[in-house]
Formats: C-alpha cells, sequence, structure tokens
C-alpha cells in the first residue's frame, strides 16, 4: 500500500460508529488483512526495535481472534486499536474513512488547489476569521478578521465543527484538526468560487461569492510530499521591532537566506518577533540553522530524535554576530513539527518567551497508510525529546503567556499575541 507522509503527526485513536450491519465474509478478510498490516508495520518501522520489551507476536496472537470475530467496523478496529493501545505511546491510530474525510487537505475535484486568503480558527465552537492575505479574493470582497462563518457552500459549519471537535475533544490536535477541517471546506480550484456565509462585526449575516486564487508564496518540492506554496514576510513594527512569518519550514535554498536578510536587518531593533503560529512543520534541520542567530554558544541543542538506527541530535549552528536582544516566538494549536521543536527548544534553553496558545503535540515524522479495508493507519518512525528532557508528543509546548484570540479582539483589529509580545520586548 503507498504511504503518505506527513509533516506531523496527524490521527485519532477513533473506533467510529460507521456501518451498523454485519460485516460480509469479505469484508471480514479485509478487516484481518488490516491487522496483519497494521501489526507488522510496527514490528518494521517503529523507532524501538525492542519495543520496550513488549512481546509483539504475544500481542498479536490474543488479540487476532478478536478481529476475526467481529461482525462490525467497530469491532474490528478496536481490535486494531486495542493492539495499538498496547504500546502506551500518544498518536498510533485507526482512522476511518469518514474521520478522516473532515480534515482531508486536497482539492475538491483533484486539480489545482486554490485559496480565498482566509485564515481561520476554531473559537468556542465559532470559526473565526483570524487574518486575511492583503490583495486576495477574500481581502477584495470585503472580509475582515474577526468575522465569524456561518456556511461554507450552502452548508452550517456547525457540524463539521461538532464531529472533529468531538473526535478530538481530549486530543491536543484538536484546534490544528478544527482548522484543516474549515481550510479544506473554504479550498476549490483554482478559478472557481466558493460561497460564505459570514457573521460581520455589527451581527449582520453577508453573504459572499468567493474565488479561489492559486496559494500564496512559491512552489516547493520535497521528498514524497505533495506540492507546497512556502512564503515569508517579515516588517517593522511599532517600538522598532522585528517581526518575521512564514508559513513552512520547507524551501531551504530560498526561505534561509530571506530569515538571515530580515535578521541582519533587524540588527538595530530593540527586540524581534518570529510568528509561526498555523505553521505545521517541515525540515526539522532548518530549526537549528534559525536558533544558530540568536545562540552563540557552541553544542546548544533544541533536543534530540530517537530513531530506529541512531539518535539525531537537533544542535544549533551559531551564526556570528548573533541577536541578543529578546527574541518573542508566537504558536498556537495549529503549530505542529518543526515549529513545536524550534519554539521549544528556545524556550527550554530560555533564549524565547512563547506567546499564544498551546502547540498541536505533533512532533514526530509519520507516515499514513490505506489499509485493504478502506480505513487508514497513522504510525510514528521517531520519538522527540526537548532539551528540557520533555516529550513534546501529545503534550505539545505550552506558552510562557496565554493570548487566545477572540472575537471582540479580532474587530477591534489587535491581535493578542502579538501586542503581549510587544509589550514584553518594550518592557526589557
Amino acid at each position: 500500500m503507498a504511504r503518505r507522509p506527513f509533516f506531523c503527526l496527524l490521527l485519532v485513536l477513533f473506533c467510529g460508529k460507521l456501518s451498523a450491519g454485519e460485516l460480509t465474509p469479505a469484508q471480514k478478510r479485509l478487516n484481518i488483512a488490516s491487522f496483519e498490516q497494521v501489526w507488522k508495520t510496527v514490528r518494521d518501522t517503529h523507532w524501538d526495535p525492542k519495543l520496550g520489551g513488549l512481546d509483539w507476536q504475544a500481542v498479536h496472537d490474543e488479540l487476532r481472534p478478536a478481529v476475526e470475530k467481529a461482525e462490525t467496523m467497530a469491532q474490528a478496529r478496536k481490535a486494531m486499536s486495542d493492539m495499538l493501545g498496547r504500546l502506551h505511546q500518544t498518536h498510533f491510530g485507526i482512522i476511518p474513512v469518514d474521520a478522516y474525510k473532515e480534515v482531508d487537505d486536497k482539492s475538491p475535484s483533484g486539480g489545482a488547489e486554490g485559496r480565498t486568503g482566509i485564515d481561520v480558527r476554531v473559537v468556542s465552537g465559532q470559526a473565526l476569521v483570524t487574518s486575511v492575505d492583503s490583495g486576495s479574493p477574500a481581502a477584495k470582497a470585503g472580509v475582515r478578521p474577526g468575522w465569524q462563518i456561518l456556511q461554507i457552500g450552502g452548508k452550517d459549519v456547525a457540524g463539521p465543527i461538532e464531529t472533529v471537535g468531538g473526535v478530538y475533544k481530549d486530543s491536543t490536535l484538536r484546534d490544528m484538526m478544527l482548522s484543516r477541517a474549515m481550510a479544506s471546506r473554504l479550498g476549490g480550484d483554482v478559478d472557481e468560487k466558493v460561497r460564505v456565509q459570514f457573521l460581520d462585526g455589527a451581527g449582520k449575516r453577508v453573504d459572499l461569492e468567493i474565488s479561489e486564487a492559486p496559494p500564496r508564496g512559491a512552489p516547493a518540492k520535497f521528498g514524497m510530499l505533495p506540492l507546497q506554496y512556502v512564503w515569508i514576510e517579515s516588517r517593522r513594527l511599532e517600538g522598532n521591532v522585528g517581526y518575521i512569518a512564514f508559513n513552512m519550514f520547507l524551501d531551504p535554498a530560498r526561505l534561509m537566506p530571506a530569515f538571515e536578510d530580515a535578521i541582519k536587518s533587524f540588527r538595530e531593533c530593540d527586540g524581534i518577533i518570529i510568528d509561526i503560529r498555523g505553521n505545521p512543520g517541515g525540515i526539522g534541520i532548518m530549526a537549528m540553522g534559525m536558533a544558530g542567530w540568536f545562540i552563540e554558544q557552541q553544542g546548544r541543542r533544541l533536543g534530540t530524535m530517537l530513531m530506529r538506527q541512531t539518535p539525531l541530535n537537533f544542535v544549533v549552528n551559531p551564526r556570528l554576530p548573533t541577536f541578543r536582544k529578546p527574541l518573542a516566538i508566537l504558536v498556537d494549536g495549529a503549530s505542529a513539527s518543526t515549529s513545536e521543536i524550534f519554539a521549544g527548544g528556545m524556550q527550554d534553553l530560555k533564549r524565547a518567551r512563547i506567546f499564544g496558545t498551546r502547540t498541536a503535540g505533533a512532533a514526530l515524522p509519520s507516515f499514513i497508510e490505506k489499509l485493504p479495508n478502506g480505513d487508514g493507519f497513522q504510525c510514528a518512525t521517531a520519538n522527540y525529546i526537548s532539551e528540557g528532557g520533555k516529550p513534546l508528543e501529545g503534550i505539545g509546548v505550552t506558552p510562557d503567556v496565554e493570548t487566545p484570540p477572540s472575537r471582540q479582539l479580532l474587530l477591534q483589529g489587535k491581535d493578542a499575541a502579538v501586542e503581549s509580545a510587544l509589550h514584553w520586548i518594550h518592557t526589557q
């Protein structure tokens, strides 16, 4: 089966109620084949070949009869989930097709995926516009931060929010998956239009048809990942503070020089803010290079990735002269993978103050593959420990200062995380 790589770990241990009817003999055979595939994949790819002393063959022999006797999909999934549960590790799981569709980010018709320019976060059950790209179709249509999205394509968003929120109710992935669910619905093929109903700042319902434009940024390809679009922006904020934001740790040949140019241009600034909210991660080694602009001591580490062959130490590569003034890093529930490694490592080294909300707790490299019965199976291939000795997986990075977004502040044109970071920098 083909494996689809992920920047970070996105899964749910969920045995959803898809089919109340009894399984056919053919379906039972596919479930058994799926059970075997899950067991063999863990055996062959887990970062610890000994699985911490777990007798994996005994687990197989104990639970295979359960999948053989399963009369429903829920029972078959439970047998596989119980097997994975014996690992006592977060983020290994079975993904029913209907649950995964809620967060799939592929274009609806398989063509080039477009963007409206709207960034969305679900806050207290409401899908809020947190930012609008300048010059985007949404900006031209008059959409503003703080507007609440009520419908997309004529369908209420309350249902998907309830479904995805319920599946991930006890997971650090909840915010990221809710955001992905909304982004998936807003996306479409370039030049298509999507109908969106908003509640504006005055509490009035506004219906708009918004065009799908090409994604922001430059196209970048890495390994087996699908084509991605990477952007970076930098500017000076009030009070002589530098600001850098980028959407992925990818395209190093272009992103790293742009990051370096921004740091050099901010030499005389009183502080720097790096905004990686919504950044799903990417190439881990880039975090080491970026950290080097702020840490001058040799041998400092952001953390260690434990892999099947050999550990990978995220050793910082100092870049002289380093920027020694205050550094603030902004994160949220959609910051994952390398974003968490960078923010968490800099926090452990006491070189940066973190603002925003807890990150996704999805730091590990993983893949997802389709099982013979049609479900998905996601499997991590490494374990990450921060320099402070803490795992990030299933926990995330907790900000030093919690600054969640709110509709009221967004409507006032205020970014709580940015303003809080600015205030801290100005008081140092």
